[in-house]
Parts: C-alpha cells; sequence; structure tokens
C-alpha cells in the first residue's frame, strides 16, 4: 500500500522535509489533502487516530500513523536506505534533523515573533526586529554548525552523515532553498562563508529523482503562506 502523508495542500511548509524524502526513496505516497476531499480526510484522521497527531504533517504507514517531521524522517530512513544503518549514525542524523526542526521554527518566527494566532500586519514592529536578529545571527551560526559538521565527517564533506545521502541532507538542502527564498541577499552572503553547504545544496538538486520532483508539478512554489517568506524589507 502506498504511504499517505497529510499536509496543507497549498504550502511546502513542513511537509516539504518529509516530501523530499519520499521522491529521494522512489517510494509510491499519496498527497492526501491535494486529492479530492483530501482536506476533510486529513481532518477526520486527526479526529479519530487512537494517538492523533498534533498537527500537520504526519505519515500514514499501514496501520502506523507517525506525527512530527523528525520522526517521521526517523521511520522512512530505516525502511529506504536514506539513513545509517548503525545505531549510532541514526542518532547523529535525528540530532541534525531535530536541530534544522529548531532552524526552521526560528525562521518561521521571523514573520510570527509574537504567535501564529495573530497576522503578520498585526506583528509587522516586533517581525522586523526579530528578522534582523535572525539574518545577521542566527543564520550565520546555524550555516556554520552544518559547515563544520561537513568538514569533519571523515566520509567527505559532501554527507553530513557518512558516505551517502541521508534525509538530513535533503533536510538542509530545503532549508537553503527556503532561506534563499525568503532572505536572497542575506544568504548570498552567508553561503560564502559556508562552501561546504553550498556545495551540497547543489550536489542534491542535481540528484535524479530529486531533479525530477523539483521539475515537476508536484513541487508547490514558495509563497507567503508557508514558513519561509519574503519580505524585501526584512532583507537587509
Amino acid at each position: 500500500m502506498p504511504y499517505e502523508l497529510y499536509y496543507w495542500p497549498s504550502i511546502q511548509g513542513r511537509g516539504e522535509f518529509v516530501r523530499l524524502a519520499l521522491e529521494e526513496a522512489g517510494a509510491n505516497y499519496v498527497d492526501v489533502a491535494r486529492t479530492p476531499k483530501g482536506m476533510a480526510a486529513m481532518m477526520r484522521m486527526m479526529d479519530s487516530a487512537e494517538h492523533p497527531p498534533f498537527a500537520p504533517p504526519f505519515l500514514k504507514d499501514g496501520d502506523l500513523i507517525i506525527g512530527q517531521v523528525a520522526v517521521i524522517l526517523l521511520h522512512l530512513g530505516q525502511h529506504h536506505n536514506i539513513a545509517p544503518k548503525s545505531e549510532a549514525g541514526r542518532l547523529w542524523t535525528h540530532q541534525i534533523q531535530l536541530t534544522i526542526a529548531d532552524l526552521v521554527t526560528e525562521a518561521h518566527d521571523t514573520h510570527h515573533p509574537l504567535g501564529p494566532n495573530l497576522y503578520y500586519e498585526d506583528q509587522k514592529q516586533e517581525a522586523a526586529r526579530r528578522a534582523t536578529d535572525f539574518r545577521k545571527d542566527r543564520i550565520p551560526k546555524f550555516l556554520d554548525w552544518f559547515e563544520t559538521i561537513l568538514a569533519r565527517n571523515p566520509s567527505g564533506d559532501r554527507h553530513l552523515v557518512g558516505a551517502s545521502v541521508t534525509y538530513a541532507d535533503l533536510s538542509l538542502f530545503q532549508v537553503v532553498e527556503g532561506l534563499s527564498y525568503a532572505f536572497p541577499r542575506a544568504m548570498k552572503r552567508a553561503l560564502k562563508d559556508a562552501p561546504r553547504v553550498a556545495t551540497l545544496h547543489d550536489a542534491v538538486a542535481k540528484r535524479p529523482r530529486i531533479k525530477a520532483y523539483l521539475e515537476s508539478d508536484r513541487r508547490i512554489p514558495f509563497n507567503e503562506e508557508g514558513i519561509f517568506r519574503h519580505y524585501p524589507e526584512f532583507d537587509g
């Protein structure tokens, strides 16, 4: 049976990290909310599941319903050869993914620093301050950490873990894509100090299945409803 991915149908958001893993794995999956009556099916699943997810994305694999991006990827990594086989390698990959989740949350908070229940227009002043700090301090700090990991990988500096692609590589690719959309000028500067991160991003984009996905209509364009939003006034 195909996997069933449940996520909002009009944004990349956190669901994109799962989509990239499924695409790289060549897995058979249905993006449920993008099908007719899919949104209703997603809401029923959230209301009726024995172990209800807090929010999308979540993945249905047979009888399993798995929420939280990092846990979904931990599951997929074990079954599709996009994570190390050793316990130490799996845990390290999971740790990197959790740190990526922290970065994604901080990126979201640049436009919603006071919380998601307020419109962006209701918190523009606070968002400007948050975005400035994120752009000047947090992006370089996170990229420097990834750069260090790549430099210290004994199997080569084109993968975060080991000598082959993992879901952490795919997720770092997506972070670079998203930040480059939201902060194009700032990221152009930041990537000059993180050449290994830039190389990894470019290598992932050229992987046959990822390249085909990026060129397909399955890849939802970035927009100002998702996590990564481009507000020119924030891109100093």
